[in-house]
């Protein structure tokens, strides 16, 4: 995306934000949240809500609204809100304003198909962010990330630095708000995922817990599995089992060879993580738990 890209969506989206709510089901909630937003002045463009249960379950909701002068009327509106509306629901809640772009950095390693779907994307004008840096443990995709003009930096990883690396690698991702392995094949350090909590998504195929290691795509042609697929979530302290954001699958048979499960397996993780980051992006995923409430 160039400057001029980002610099039009600033303008044409100056006026747009969203809020997102997590809070106890009851009577009301709707009518408090939107009768505020009519008081204010704001028109809503999109409202999408979820209840876990008919009676007394957790409440789930975003609101997408325009409101003219919000640059200069954002700190009354949070304060007031706060004070008129989610106070009185016991609300957790973020309001997020559209034409600030988050800021993104990616980590990677060799493999590449994911990191320039994210770069394709993003150029095009898809992935409504700023790519801050992209941070390898190898030198080998230097040239096709600076050719879309995103700087690349290079800290190894081994067994020996793995602590003095994370440090560096989370100096050099200060100020980003998300964070993205697209296929970074290291295991993160736990006081870096602690740091970022909430704020690293992950891809890798939907083998898992089988077919761990090595040639997953040789694993399962010796199987003969029938299906295979991606998953992208968010990263915890426990390997690869943060909370889901994206999956997807694709039927394969026994005509398949190793190459071919990898190749269409490819295809789906770029995907899958494209559309998961897109949506982050978009302020459409509520965590809760271990779960997400992902908006579409």
């Amino acid at each position: 995306m160039t400057y001029s890209d980002i610099n039009q969506m600033n303008t044409t989206t100056a006026n747009t934000a969203r809020l997102l709510i997590t809070c106890e089901d009851r009577p009301g909630i709707v009518q408090a949240v939107s009768s505020f937003l009519y008081h204010q002045g704001a028109n809503i463009t999109a409202l999408d809500q979820y209840a876990t249960e008919a009676q007394g379950g957790r409440y789930f909701m975003r609101v997408e609204f325009e409101l003219e002068h919000l640059q200069s009327r954002k700190d009354t509106l949070i304060q007031t809100f706060s004070a008129n509306v989610a106070e009185r629901y016991n609300m957790q809640w973020r309001l997020a304003f559209v034409n600030e772009l988050k800021k993104v950095g990616i980590l990677v390693s060799k493999v590449d198909h994911a990191l320039l779907e994210l770069l394709w994307r993003h150029s095009r004008g898809g992935l409504p962010c700023e790519i801050t840096k992209v941070v390898s443990n190898h030198e080998d995709l230097r040239e096709a990330v600076e050719n879309f003009g995103i700087p690349f930096e290079v800290v190894p990883v081994n067994k020996e630095n793995k602590r003095e690396a994370y440090a560096q690698i989370d100096e050099l991702m200060q100020g980003n708000d998300l964070l993205v392995l697209a296929r970074y094949m290291q295991i993160l350090d736990e006081a870096f995922v602690e740091r970022w909590e909430m704020k690293i998504i992950n891809i890798h195929h939907s083998f898992l817990p089988a077919f761990v290691g090595a040639n997953p795509y040789k694993q399962a042609h010796e199987k003969g599995v029938k299906l295979i697929g991606a998953t992208a979530h968010y990263v915890t302290a426990d390997l690869d089992q943060g909370p889901i954001i994206e999956q997807d699958v694709e039927r394969v048979n026994h005509d398949f060879t190793v190459e071919q499960l990898r190749e269409l397996g490819q295809d789906v993780e770029r995907n899958v993580l494209a559309r998961a980051v897109k949506w982050h992006l978009e302020d459409r995923i509520i965590v809760d738990g271990n779960k997400t409430v992902v908006f579409q």
